[in-house]
């Protein structure tokens, strides 16, 4: 696992005709080595095993619009310089995954009806987030950041997502903690144990020295999302 304060957890909600269901991702694989590009996308998009099935349904964002993101909550631990640092890791974060060339677009948009909303809590992970009202954040524990992405289980297509930090993790993971969970937020929800993607890799389970998209995230990306004429 990696260090308690830089944990990331994801959860997704299949939401059907008349309910949601909550279901838990799994975290990680663990696997031997570098991957080749089809067992790297296949892992993070569906968390299949090198050469083994999917675990679980690939998940994908609508592409006819850009998907929004915004700062929706900021506890009080956070006010000042931990504020600015989480804004500035966003801007940069939606850059970064746009510069990929997907086809799929993030642009930050207004917290009253973004896609993707981000709340930095004051919750140390010992226990159930209570009190906020937000359905999604009341009762997740959370140690370190969170993705809660929410689709519907017969199409798979994805409505709405939420990225919860705690104040365990450090304000110098900024940076890479939310270009990891906006990544993944976009469906590519499992990381990989291995050390050749330590620091190479957004989706290294026990590393997040990584701050920018790496070749394979790059193309992991694109294959989720390809762009026309590609």
């Amino acid at each position: 696992m990696k260090p308690r304060a830089t944990i990331t957890m994801r959860l997704w909600l299949m939401i059907g005709a008349c309910c949601a269901a909550p279901l838990l991702a799994q975290d990680y694989l663990e696997v031997d080595g570098a991957l080749s590009d089809d067992d790297f996308y296949r892992l993070v998009a569906c968390a299949a095993p090198p050469g083994e099935p999917c675990s679980k349904p690939f998940l994908h964002w609508p592409t006819d619009t850009a998907v929004t993101v915004a700062l929706a909550q900021v506890d009080d631990p956070y006010l000042g310089g931990k504020q600015r640092r989480a804004l500035a890791a966003i801007e940069r974060a939606i850059q970064y995954i746009n510069r990929a060339e997907a086809g799929l677009t993030l642009v930050e948009g207004n917290p009253d009806e973004a896609d993707i909303l981000i709340y930095l809590i004051d919750t140390d992970g010992s226990a159930p987030i209570t009190g906020t009202g937000i359905d999604g954040v009341d009762g997740a524990t959370v140690s370190g950041a969170r993705v809660v992405v929410w689709s519907r289980s017969d199409t798979h297509q994805i409505s709405h997502a939420q990225i919860i930090f705690s104040t365990n993790l450090h304000i110098s993971q900024y940076e890479s903690a939310m270009i990891e969970e906006l990544t993944q937020s976009l469906g590519l929800l499992t990381d990989i144990r291995t050390p050749v993607y330590e620091g190479v890799s957004v989706f290294s389970q026990d590393s997040n020295a990584a701050k920018d998209l790496g070749p394979q995230d790059i193309m992991a990306l694109r294959r989720h999302y390809p762009k026309e004429g590609r």
